[in-house]
């Protein structure tokens, strides 16, 4: 089961989150993920990231985090967006769109 999250609202269903993962693509169509602690600011979201990612988002800017819920069983929020990197080299995220899914539990976990 999924919800959607309002963007206006996302500030808020952060809150609950920590960190996430960080999902790009490389040039030859790989999957890169990076476990990276996020901040909000100015309607985004922002990342220290390294080499590899930061030129996989200059290819690629459309990426998706995943934030797994810190209680098992609990919804995790998936955020996808457009990203560019700053002048500091830093990733800056602006959301798409938000939604908390419902992990696939097998009956009886």
């Amino acid at each position: 089961m999924s919800i959607a999250v309002p963007l206006e609202e996302l500030p808020a269903a952060l809150a609950a989150y920590p960190w996430g993962y960080l999902v790009t693509v490389g040039d030859d169509q790989r999957a890169h993920t990076l476990a990276v602690p996020t901040v909000w600011s100015d309607g985004g979201l922002q990342a220290s990231v390294g080499r590899t990612t930061r030129a996989n988002v200059l290819a690629r800017p459309q990426l998706t985090m995943v934030f797994p819920h810190p209680s098992p069983g609990e919804y995790s929020l998936i955020v996808d967006g457009d990203a560019r990197v700053g002048d500091d080299g830093a990733l800056e995220l602006r959301p798409t769109w938000a939604v908390l899914h419902r992990p696939a539990l097998p009956a009886g976990a």
